[in-house]
This record gives C-alpha cells, structure tokens and sequence, in this order.
C-alpha cells in the first residue's frame, strides 16, 4: 500500500466511511427503530435474507420438508439487511446482535428464539432427529466440520470478500493475506473430500448444509466473482462435491427463499407454503 496508516491513541467512528455497507454499520448495537416483525401460519418463523449464512437454514427447512418431515412447515420473511431491517425492534428481540438469519419456534413453551445460523441448524437438527449422526464419533465429526465452517468463513466474507468485492479502494495486502488463507481453507476441503463424499463421511449432514453456501457457492461463482481469481476449478474434489449439493431438489429450493437477486424465477421473497415456488417468484408478481 502506498499510504501508511499510524492508529490514533483512541479511535472514533467516522459515519459513511465507505464500503458497500457503510450506510448502516455502526460502531453500537441494539434497536434503531420500533418495528414488529410479521407472524405466519405455521410454528416456525424465519427472518432472513438468501445471503449465504441465510441459505444454510432455508436448505436445512427445505430438506426436512423433504424428508417428509412435516412439523418442518415454516414462513419465511425478507429481512432486508441493505435498508437496515435487522436493527428493528422486533428482530433486535430475536437476535441481539441483529444478523440474519434469526428464528422463532413458536411451538415451544415459551416460544424460543434461535439466533446464528450454526444454532439454529443444530437445533433443528436436534428437534427433528435428522442430518446430524448418532454414532458419537460421527456426531463429532460432523460438528468439529459445522465449527470449522463458523470460524473459517469469517475469513472468506468479512476478510477477502470485503477487500476483494466490497471495499472502496483495493489494496494489495489485505487481497494477498486474505486470498492466501482462503485457497489454503479451499485446500483442506479439497484434501479431505478426495477421501469422504460429503464432509463427515457418506452421509449428508448439517456439515454440509453450513459449509456449501459459502464454500461451494464460491467456486461456482455465485459469491464476489472470484471463481477465476481462486482458479477454483483446481479444487476438483471441492468442484465435485459442489455439483452434487448443487443438484439436490431442497438445496434449489433453499436458495430461492428470500432471494432478492439474479433470474427473478429463482426469487421467492417471502415463503409461506410449498405451493410458493410454482406460484409466487418474482417473476409472476
């Protein structure tokens, strides 16, 4: 970088100080507005936004659903993140630290909420017997995975993504030191899925779920452009495992919920009932 930079002896917050979000990040939590948020049909209450952390959930519902799991019926709210919905009154209640995707289940008593998106694919998981092994060494293998993904993504989307996609000016060393870690979290996936077909083994688990919004989203191209960049198509095992995710009929779905980008046949902004998908895309409104 041409301009070193020397922090002052206390820091002070800069309103709008550039980056794609810098019209709503700020340095202090809590609520901006009073603003309740919208209760449906069924027990389970999604508020998101089809980012890849959102999309672990509404693959996780999806795929129960498709199980036959019927208990899993949920209404899905947009929770726009760009016009700061996350910081109203009723999503602050649900989640405190006012991120995507939050949830309520309105069929316990009390009803419970269930913030981060790691939580909640664990406790749906849990409540509804699937995706998450009972044989102890392969229950742990599947969370030591589902805990990889919580702590490498930080490095992909708040590390390279910003200074790759969102920043606003590019700067060669946070790229490279970025770029570095995430082709060597790129390799791990690669190294370990050339010996197991999903993450913790043959069977598909929340592992999964958690880890192929960001990661297989990523070499397919779908999050910062960056395919090319990554070369990812030499990550073959990761490529491979990709596709077959990619392929399965509740992962479509999962993607499409709260989606407000791309194809608008693929944009289903609220989901109330299963009948949604065929009828109620942005492209027939």
């Amino acid at each position: 970088m041409s301009d070193s930079y020397t922090p002052p002896r206390v820091w002070e917050w800069e309103a709008g100080n550039g980056g794609k979000f810098a019209n709503i990040n700020r340095p202090t939590a809590g609520a901006r507005e009073e603003k309740p948020l919208p209760v449906g049909k069924h027990p389970l209450q999604l508020y998101s936004l089809a980012t890849p952390n959102g999309i672990k959930v509404t693959i996780m519902l999806e795929e129960l659903l498709e199980k036959g799991i019927e208990q899993a019926e949920y209404d899905a709210y947009l929770i726009d993140i760009g016009e700061g919905d996350q910081f109203g009154s009723g999503f602050v209640e649900i989640n405190p630290n006012s991120k995507i995707p939050a949830m309520m289940d309105h069929s316990a008593n009390p009803p419970q909420r269930i913030f981060e998106s790691g939580s909640i694919l664990l406790y749906l998981a849990e409540k509804f017997d699937a995706f998450l092994p009972h044989e102890p060494a392969k229950r742990t293998e599947t969370l030591s995975w589902l805990f990889w993904q919580m702590g490498s993504a930080p490095m992909l989307g708040g590390g390279f993504g910003h200074f790759y996609a969102y920043a606003p000016e590019s700067y060669q060393y946070p790229i490279d030191r970025y770029t570095m870690e995430v082709k060597r979290q790129l390799d791990v996936l690669d190294k370990h899925l050339a010996e197991n077909r999903y993450m913790a083994g043959d069977e598909y688990t929340i592992a999964d779920i958690a880890i192929f919004p960001w990661y297989g989203a990523l070499v397919k191209n779908r999050v910062y452009e960056a395919a090319e960049f990554l070369q990812a198509h030499t990550y073959e095992n990761v490529m491979r495992w990709a596709d077959e995710i990619d392929a399965r009929p509740a992962v479509k779905r999962g993607r499409m919920v709260n989606n407000v980008k791309g194809d608008e046949s693929e944009q289903l902004r609220e989901r109330h009932d299963a009948s949604d998908f065929e009828h109620k895309t942005q492209d027939k409104q």
